[in-house]
Parts: structure tokens; C-alpha cells; sequence
């Protein structure tokens, strides 16, 4: 798949004005593809808490989310904090809450943040109902739903401890509502697929939700999402939220799954060619593991892209070069095995662009984006930590 050039020659001038490795923004491509995500909970009739762990930045979240008061999902209480001071106070920290974590749940709720957590056992509950009679506020609390034994969560027929677990939440506590996530999605192999994971997710939590109100528990959150699942869903009849962040840049793990083109990519790490070595059918770049990662994400797909694809400085893909292994600071570039293409000639100083596999692992090596924005280049930080 060929992919349309972006960059004028004045925009490749204020390229190689850039230190590398660096991480591009396209902002035109980040605003299409959160319109396409915008449409299709719209099409759905449930409101999208964005995902804020792809981006980590207050810039891309305005422009995605709008300002506050838009609901937002969080994956650290670092970024709870950062947007709760931007304004930002309607948050759920969608990892599974620890013990030691509490008392920063609190800060944040005291000073009019409303915040709430996740968890799946009852130790994790009865913890959230003593930090709650202590501080004298009851802390609402999702309980997380397994609708794919990928990672955390109760699975839906095991009513004893769903039962169980709102119960020691509720002495103290308050039981907000269910929560999952299908990360098993990213496993299809087709469109039918992708579909019958939507569908297998929204049945997973509404069962829960049923559940719980039979048991005589006000359940009002009901909220699921992962961006495959959200973009092929057909009925999210009983959900009330839908959360997504990696849709915002996508990547080549969303490319690999048809969920999105190439050319939806927003994201990309400029590298610079410091090693010509093409009678050994490579060149080496200054982008290493450190600037693009180490996930491996496509490696499962049809088609494995490395450690990220290889475009020109326009963001034309080189056909079949990739980045083939990475040290901390270099990048391998080559073709993939088994390819009889012709490798591209390139000389030391060169620009070249890597589609990253995974936005999130990628986009978190960096400390700001320079954007693209029409003909020029700005710059938004970003932030890391948890």
C-alpha cells in the first residue's frame, strides 16, 4: 500500500532542521481519525471516554477530546493529575487499583476531581472501602469484566465473585458499575471477526451490569472499549460509555488488522542514515531501540513489519524496507526476509520516516511531538511517568 506524500519542500527544509531521532505528528491525519472514531460511537449512541494513554499531552487531548469538562480514561494517576489540573475532573483509572495508590486517589477527589478506579477482587474492594470509611467518602469503583482472558477482570458467569466482590466494595465504598476491555480484538484475523469481538464484549458487561442490579446494586457505568472492537461494533444496546485512545495516531498493528490504512498513521519517527552499507543490504539510522521501541506487535500478522516501517521524508513507504533490529541508539534498516525488491540507494545524512508498530510504546520514548501542521512545524510537550 502506497500512501499519498505530506510533506511540501518547504516543510522538508524545517525537517532537517530537526534534531533526530524525533517523533512527527501529522495533526490533519489526528483529527480525521478522531472524527471517524467520534462517528461511529455517535452511529452506536454511547459517549467516548478517550483513552489519554496513547497521547499523554494536554494539546492532543483538546483537540480530540474538546475541553473540559469531557470524561477521560487514564492508565496512570501521573496523567490523572496532569489533566485533572488542566481542568479535566470527570476521570477512570482503568488499571486495577493497588492498596498504595489510594491516597492519591483521595488528593485528587478532594480537590474535585471525580475520580474513579477498577478492580476484580475482593481484597482490592475491601481495601477501597477502608481507604473510603477512613477518609469518610465513599470511592466509586468499576468492577473489571474478563470478556476475553487476555489480562485482568472477572469473567461474566462467575456470579458468585462478581456478587462478592460489589458487596465488599458497597461496605464503604460504591459500587459505580463494570468495566472491560477486549484486548483479544487484536487478535483477528478478519473483518467477521473483529465483529464478533465487538459483539462478545458488549454481551460480557451487560451480563455483569444485569447481574449486579438483580443483586440489588444502582449500577450506572457500564463501559467497555478497545479501538478495533469500538469501529466494527453493530449493537452496544445497554453500555453507557465507550473508551479508546490508540485511534487517535493508529499504527501498524491497527494496518495489520484492516482497521485502519497506512495513510491514517499519524505518527512517525524522523531518523537520520549515519551507516551506508548496502553490499551488506542495510543502512543504519540513529533511531534505536530507545526511539521507537521494542514491541513487536505485528510480528503474529500476516504481515510482520519489524521493529517499524521505512518511508521516505514525504511518508512514502519503501516497499518492503523495514527496520530489521535495533541496538539502543541504531536502527537496522533492510528488507524484509524473503523480499526481491530493490533496496533504496541512501547516503549518510539522509531523513527517513518509521511507522511505529505500536503508537503508545513509541509515542512514550519521546518527550514531545513536533507537529505537522499544513506547512509548518510546532511543537507539544508530552509527559511520562505514573
Amino acid at each position: 500500500m502506497d500512501i499519498a506524500p505530506t510533506a511540501a519542500p518547504d516543510l522538508r527544509s524545517q525537517f532537517s532542521t530537526l534534531q533526530t531521532p524525533c517523533l512527527l505528528l501529522d495533526e490533519a491525519r489526528m483529527m480525521r481519525n478522531a472524527a471517524r472514531m467520534a462517528a461511529a460511537t455517535a452511529r452506536l449512541g454511547v459517549g467516548l471516554r478517550l483513552h489519554v494513554k496513547t497521547a499523554k499531552s494536554i494539546e492532543v487531548v483538546r483537540r480530540v477530546a474538546g475541553p473540559p469538562p469531557a470524561p477521560l480514561t487514564v492508565s496512570t494517576l501521573e496523567e490523572a493529575e496532569h489533566f485533572a489540573a488542566a481542568g479535566y475532573r470527570d476521570i477512570v483509572y482503568a488499571v486495577g487499583i493497588a492498596p498504595n495508590k489510594l491516597e492519591r486517589v483521595l488528593a485528587l477527589r478532594r480537590l474535585g476531581t471525580a475520580l474513579t478506579v477498577i478492580l476484580d477482587s475482593v481484597e482490592a474492594a475491601a481495601a477501597v472501602a477502608e481507604a473510603s470509611r477512613i477518609a469518610g467518602e465513599p470511592i466509586p469503583a468499576l468492577i473489571e469484566i474478563d470478556c476475553d482472558g487476555q489480562r485482568a477482570g472477572i469473567v461474566p458467569t462467575d456470579g458468585e465473585r462478581i456478587r462478592a466482590v460489589a458487596a465488599a466494595l458497597a461496605d464503604g465504598g460504591r459500587v459505580a458499575g463494570v468495566l472491560t476491555h477486549c484486548g483479544g480484538s487484536y487478535g483477528s484475523r478478519s473483518e467477521a471477526e473483529l465483529r464478533a469481538w465487538a459483539q462478545r464484549e458488549r454481551d460480557a458487561v451487560v451480563a455483569a451490569a444485569e447481574m449486579l442490579r438483580a443483586a440489588g446494586h444502582g449500577i450506572e457505568t457500564v463501559s467497555l472499549g478497545s479501538t478495533p472492537s469500538l469501529l466494527f461494533a453493530e449493537d452496544l444496546t445497554g453500555v453507557t460509555e465507550a473508551r479508546a485512545g490508540v485511534h487517535v495516531f493508529m499504527d501498524l498493528v491497527m494496518a495489520g488488522l484492516s482497521v485502519c490504512a497506512l495513510d491514517d498513521i499519524a505518527i512517525s519517527v524522523l531518523a537520520s542514515v549515519v551507516s551506508a552499507q548496502p553490499e551488506r543490504g542495510r543502512y543504519l539510522v540513529d533511531a534505536g531501540w530507545t526511539a521507537l521501541s521494542r514491541d513487536r506487535g505485528t510480528a503474529d500478522q500476516r504481515v510482520d513489519q519489524g521493529l517499524g516501517l521505512v518511508c521516505d521524508v514525504d511518508g512514502r513507504p519503501y516497499g518492503d524496507v523495514i527496520v530489521t533490529g535495533a541496538n539502543q541508539e541504531h536502527g537496522i534498516i533492510a528488507l524484509r526476509e524473503g523480499s526481491e525488491a530493490e533496496l533504496p540507494v541512501l547516503k549518510v545524512g539522509d531523513l527517513v520516516r518509521v511507522l511505529p508498530n505500536h503508537a503508545c510504546a513509541t509515542a512514550a520514548q519521546h518527550g514531545h511531538y513536533n507537529v505537522v501542521r499544513g506547512d509548518d512545524i510546532v511543537r507539544w510537550d508530552r509527559f511520562g511517568g505514573w
